[in-house]
């Protein structure tokens, strides 16, 4: 049974080659495009399930690419991993505050590529199943009853603490910036510093005890949940 579709979206022909040559043996179905304007016009015509988007494109860039497939609702829900030169966390930032799902710096290896790929399908196909409760490793949340168990022992949190934690948890893997951390614990009108979500996710990890270093810092950036 072939795997899902990928849209490759670079300007480099090398590369892309490469990353089809690496994908299409793993199963993928992939197809490619060489600036912004192409990769609008090929995602909706083939609807691929994720884009592999480089950021430096000419003419429209794949920050505005990534906002504009993110403001069609029939398009927002394709996954994208951004293609980035190391060192470029503001256009991250941006990114994933965009909608992207991931992103894999330049240089990279295949491997790596793969990796954040099949991580990132996993999510995807999973986050219609994800309602009010996550369960990993014996860490229990329970957004209906607002309960925080670990090895059926109670935890006590914050509601902030509460929400930053089942936001990164619900979705393992995926980096969230400080932004979106605190929207998701305060809301988009609520004025949070990031140094503040920077004490929570410190009191956070210290209530989660043994469980703690499954919270990643992503300097510059924000936090994720381990897989």
């Amino acid at each position: 049974m072939p795997k899902e579709k990928i849209l490759v979206v670079d300007d480099e022909k090398d590369l892309v080659k490469l990353i089809r040559y690496h994908l299409e043996k793993d199963g993928y179905k992939i197809i490619a495009a060489y600036n912004g304007e192409d990769a609008l016009f090929l995602t909706r015509r083939e609807r691929p399930e994720l884009i592999i988007l480089d950021l430096m494109l000419p003419g429209m860039d794949g920050l505005e690419v990534c906002k504009r497939l993110k403001s069609i609702p029939e398009l927002a829900h394709i996954a994208i991993v951004m293609l980035t030169a190391k060192g470029d966390e503001n256009d991250i930032t941006i990114g994933l505050k965009l909608g992207a799902d991931d992103y894999v710096t330049k240089p990279f290896s295949p491997k790596e590529l793969v990796a954040r790929i099949e991580a990132v399908l996993r999510r995807t196909k999973t986050v219609t199943t994800i309602k009010n409760y996550v369960e990993i490793d014996g860490l229990v949340i329970d957004k209906y009853k607002h309960e925080v168990t670990i090895q059926g022992e109670m935890v006590s949190l914050t509601r902030t603490e509460f929400e930053i934690l089942y936001q990164l948890s619900s979705k393992p893997g995926r980096v969230f910036t400080r932004d979106q951390l605190i929207d998701a614990a305060s809301g988009p009108e609520t004025t949070v510093t990031d140094r503040a979500i920077d004490v929570h996710i410190a009191s956070v990890r210290k209530k989660l005890k043994t469980l703690a270093n499954r919270i990643i810092t992503i300097r510059g950036i924000g936090y994720k949940f381990k897989e």
